[in-house]
């Protein structure tokens, strides 16, 4: 009976121990993993904006004609149809208001009127031959488009890179666990558990050809732009167990 007593208890603790570790009999060891390639793919967005009275269909008509004529160019440049999306189509109101500081309690002032409106349309274009993205640039503006913006840059497929940063980090941690377990006087349990974080940051360029804000009525010579390189950086934290 004492056998059978004691057997039981001390898979009853083995068992507890598997499911349960205690946080006294375990350590924590976090390393980081870094890939780097160069961007494969280019994305931006132009816009075409087109204000006048109050004839609304003359507007669109005028508004989509220039879009059709920048995004022709485009298909013409051998972007693919797939590569190019409406993102926003957006019709706003332009309002005149009256001067109602001439007008006393007892009266109303009248309400604003529509004096017209501004037709915008927003296109994000995704382009995969870096060559020609500077005679893009210039070319949308010169066919209607009267912005460009949100230039960036990225890899089209990143799983290869976010495999080979993290392999990197966990080979990192478990030198790092080992190194630490020899310093301290331990073994290394069993891998309790694994928690990844990662970071991808990119090359971002707001406004091409160095506008700022100001919507462009032409294009000059066209940009020379760079993609540089993309970096991954994965970060891993693995648990073990001390034995």
């Amino acid at each position: 009976m004492l056998v059978v007593a004691f057997s039981f208890w001390n898979y009853a603790r083995s068992y507890a121990d598997s499911i349960q570790p205690s946080s006294f009999r375990s350590f924590s060891v976090t390393a980081e993993g870094k890939s780097s390639a160069v961007p494969d793919i280019a994305t931006f967005s132009f816009g075409v904006v087109t204000q006048g009275g109050k004839d609304l269909g003359a507007l669109q008509k005028q508004n989509t004609e220039k879009s059709n004529k920048a995004i022709e160019f485009l298909k013409d440049k051998g972007v693919e149809a797939k590569d190019i999306k409406t993102s926003q189509y957006q019709v706003e109101p332009r309002y005149q208001y009256s001067n109602c500081s001439n007008f006393s309690s007892y009266q109303n002032c009248p309400p604003p009127e529509i004096v017209g409106y501004t037709v915008t349309q927003q296109v994000s274009v995704k382009i995969r031959k870096f060559e020609i993205l500077g005679e893009v640039f210039s070319g949308v503006v010169q066919n209607g488009a009267n912005s460009v913006s949100q230039l960036q840059f990225t890899i089209d497929d990143p799983a290869a890179l976010e495999m080979e940063a993290r392999a990197e980090a966990i080979e990192k941690a478990k030198a790092k666990a080992y190194q630490i377990a020899d310093f301290g006087g331990f073994s290394v349990g069993r891998l309790l558990s694994v928690d990844e974080g990662g970071y991808n940051p990119y090359p971002m360029y707001n406004k091409v050809m160095g506008m700022g804000d100001v919507q462009l009525e032409s294009a000059s010579a066209a940009p020379s732009i760079e993609p540089g390189s993309q970096e991954i950086t994965t970060t891993v934290t693995l648990r073990y167990e001390i034995k």
